[in-house]
């Protein structure tokens, strides 16, 4: 299944039972799915969405929330497209439905963006909002260097209203419009596990950062491979040195390597591409990257005076040929 299939499957299996969130995720579904249309001078609310599951909770929602039967009606695909959607729709009792889901005004306006209750409510009820919404109209792709996780907004004061409960979250999104259509975009690979992980979909958000990371960790080997600055090439060059020569420093001192010495050079072997400096944060406690090097040059230095008195090759003797320290 692509990613935002799986998102959407785990969120529609979320069944807040706070009222407060019921209400909110609903009415996002239906702002963001739809909303209101005319029909006959009457004011039907209108939901169009991918699956019949989720039409059948959306229309089970409102006659539990509301008391208001809807009708379900399977749409045809057009243009060639396959699959088609399913429409939820309120004909009769369908303005009062918009009045109390906040879709219509006190004064028969429709609300453009989202019912103020709603982006000013609590924690869990903006959650509902960015679930609601992401069911009825979001999308996520892989992770990469495109990556995103994106909701098509019905207007742009729709997409103003996710961004600010977005924010109100912790969740770095930003409103922009794309051939025409407001959406919502969320880009840093962190701040998509955050909305995936508040969304409800802790499943997805753990593997979709396992993804991230595991390609993250690919890309750099590629560029390790492929980059053509030299200096670059000698730092990575570097590296492979000084993890042999710590290699070779353990296995000449085994016991007799001082646990300080011995932490800072299983250290360097445990990130063997991180800087001194990363070296140092990675440390329990932290050091400072003078205080690394300073203890991984003792552990050589020690090394190769013993390996000098016992007459047995020293730590350079571990580098590779045409590799440089």
């Amino acid at each position: 299944m692509s990613p935002t299939t799986d998102v959407k499957a785990e969120l529609a299996a979320i069944r807040d039972p706070r009222p407060t969130a019921r209400v909110a995720e609903l009415t996002a579904i239906l702002r963001f799915s739809g909303g209101l249309h005319s029909i006959a001078g009457r004011v039907a609310v209108e939901a169009e969405l991918e699956s019949d599951l989720l039409a059948r909770r959306v229309a089970r929602d409102i006659m539990e929330i509301y008391g208001v039967r809807p009708e379900l009606h399977r749409v045809q695909a057009s243009g060639g497209r396959t699959g088609g959607s399913f429409a939820v729709r309120v004909i009769e009792g369908g303005e009062t439905l918009a009045r109390q889901t906040g879709l219509l005004d006190q004064r028969r306006r429709p609300v453009r963006g989202l019912p103020n209750k709603l982006t000013t409510g609590a924690r869990p009820d903006l959650a509902a909002v960015w679930r609601g919404a992401f069911l009825a109209a979001g999308s996520l792709s892989d992770p990469g260097r495109s990556a995103a996780l994106e909701i098509a907004c019905p207007s742009g004061e729709a997409a103003m209203a996710l961004v600010g409960a977005a924010h109100r979250l912790g969740i770095a999104a930003k409103a922009r419009e794309v051939r025409g259509v407001p959406r919502v975009v969320v880009r840093d690979g962190e701040a998509i596990r955050v909305a995936l992980a508040e969304m409800g979909a802790a499943r997805t958000a753990h593997a979709w950062e396992e993804m991230r990371q595991r390609r993250e960790v690919r890309a750099g080997v590629n560029r390790l491979v492929n980059f053509d600055d030299a200096n670059l090439r000698r730092s990575a060059q570097a590296a492979v040195a000084a993890c042999a020569r710590v290699e070779r420093a353990l296995e000449i001192l085994g016991d007799e390597v001082p646990e300080h010495l011995r932490e800072a050079g299983a250290l360097r072997l445990a990130h063997r591409d991180a800087s001194l400096d990363e070296l140092g944060h990675h440390a329990d406690p932290p050091m400072t990257k003078d205080a690394v090097a300073g203890r991984i040059r003792r552990l050589l230095a020690m090394a190769d005076k013993k390996a000098t008195a016992d007459g047995i090759p020293g730590t350079e003797s571990a580098v590779p040929e045409g590799f440089e320290d």
